[in-house]
């Protein structure tokens, strides 16, 4: 279990019909380019942060993203003081990202897999929301929201159980913070608080079975992502026929350099995002346009295999 809520069934022919409505005249032509391209195609499909706009969580990159400086992994390991920043922010961010829902465009992504689409899912977001919408085959490629590992002992634990643990370790805290004000929010439930002394506050939560250092259990800017997800992303794009990029500015090489071994198969690359990505001189077709409603369309439209 993840802690988010499921998504509510929807017949694709009523997420069609509104789609369509919704999509640009352009935006809608460009689609149907795209649908000639897959059709009779297995593709696979790369997602990233601007799928979950949609869902009310930030993205890093896109139109109107408050620009941010992540902590690295050498920051979070290097200072206690700086993962009592960390945790403290991340308590108030997960308090509020783990009542994400899935939307639209991870509930088409999961039927594009349940009717035979697809050779696989690779997410670089961490919120599991693929998973919630019905998705099977997927490559959490920088992690996963729900859980934590221990840096000693290696043992992975549940953020809920965390929570409760930073609950009874800090009293009052959410509620101070909301009183504070929290003016930024990022998609790895980090937070951005001006109250230094709140932060000082907060008192971070051990091991529970060897009281060593707890990390969520993603990657950080500057941490390596775990080879076996990387070998498995690049077999799912070795299996296809095309890759269906959705929502990704493709900034980080983690995502790109599957674009780019696409590309270098002589794979068809399809790109949809809202504003330029690093990865647009790769694409065969890009579409500049919001992602829930594209994929909508799409899994509406795309014939079965």
């Amino acid at each position: 279990m993840t802690g988010f809520a499921s998504l509510p069934p929807a017949t694709a022919a009523e997420s069609a019909a509104q789609t369509a409505a919704e999509l640009q005249h352009s935006e809608t032509g460009i689609l149907q380019d795209i649908h000639a391209l897959l059709s009779g195609r297995q593709f696979a499909v790369l997602t990233g942060a601007g799928l979950s706009t949609d869902s009310g969580i930030p993205d890093y990159r896109g139109p109107g993203a408050a620009p941010r400086t992540p902590m690295t992994y050498q920051e979070f390991i290097g200072e206690p003081g700086n993962r009592q920043r960390y945790w403290a922010r991340n308590h108030i961010g997960w308090s509020h990202l783990r009542r994400a829902d899935p939307n639209d465009g991870h509930a088409a992504v999961a039927r594009l897999e349940q009717r035979g689409l697809l050779t696989g899912l690779i997410t670089q977001n961490v919120d599991r929301l693929h998973e919630d919408a019905g998705s099977v085959n997927v490559v959490d490629l920088h992690g996963r929201f729900d859980q934590v590992v221990c840096l000693d002992c290696r043992r992975l634990f549940s953020r809920r159980m965390l929570a409760s643990v930073l609950e009874e370790l800090n009293p009052g805290f959410l509620e101070r913070a909301q009183a504070a004000g929290v003016v930024e929010m990022a998609p790895d439930a980090d937070a951005t608080v001006e109250d230094a002394g709140l932060i000082e506050s907060f008192v971070v939560a051990r091991c529970p079975a060897c009281a060593g250092t707890l990390k969520p259990d993603f990657v950080y800017f500057g941490e390596n992502v775990p080879k076996d997800r990387v070998e498995r992303s690049y077999a799912m794009v070795d299996a296809a026929r095309a890759l269906l990029v959705a929502g990704s500015s493709l900034t980080v090489m983690s995502g790109l350099r599957f674009a780019r071994h696409a590309a270098k198969q002589g794979k068809a690359v399809v790109i949809i995002n809202r504003g330029p990505t690093r990865g647009d001189n790769l694409a065969t077709i890009k579409l500049d346009a919001g992602v829930s409603g594209a994929l909508t369309w799409l899994a509406a439209e795309l014939p079965a295999l």
